[in-house]
């Protein structure tokens, strides 16, 4: 399979094409990250790439998408700290910088990382080690991946 799914990542889910996802929720496609540097990434895309913002949505829409929000965190914290003893907590951004549609950042943390991160954004890592090949999504992260959509 090519990676031109990544052109249009929203269509894709819709087309059955993304291969990151794990489920439709509601407004939403909940999709495990390209990068595994801090396993369980996973990222909440809007189901509409119209919308750019969180206040384009009209209230009760919006409170699906953080509802949907809220139960993919509790998923991947749940598979998570069953994997990894040294799960500590879970990061939420919506930041909407690169992207011109909705989307919401879901970061595991763990005890493990360093010293010198583990209390700050997970932006201060290096995006050698953020996007280099040892983090790329693959067959090791199978497993992880059945665990959290076993929880959605």
């Amino acid at each position: 399979m090519t990676d031109d799914w990544k052109q249009d990542r929203i269509r894709a889910a819709h087309e059955g094409r993304n291969p990151t996802v794990l489920a439709k929720l509601p407004e939403s496609f909940a999709v495990i990250g390209d990068t595994q540097y801090l396993p369980g990434y996973c990222v909440l895309l809007v189901d509409d790439p119209a919308v750019d913002r969180l206040t384009d949505l009209p209230r009760n829409r919006r409170l699906a998408f953080l509802e949907s929000m809220d139960c993919l965190g509790e998923a991947v914290e749940k598979a998570c700290s069953e994997m990894d003893p040294a799960f500590r907590r879970l990061n939420y951004e919506i930041l909407g910088n690169t992207d011109a549609y909705l989307h919401a950042h879901i970061f595991a943390r763990y005890e493990w990382e360093p010293a010198e991160l583990i209390g700050g954004p997970v932006w201060r890592y290096d995006n050698n080690l953020r996007y280099g090949q040892d983090a790329a999504l693959g067959p090791q992260h199978d497993a992880l991946r059945r665990r959290i959509r076993s929880h959605l």
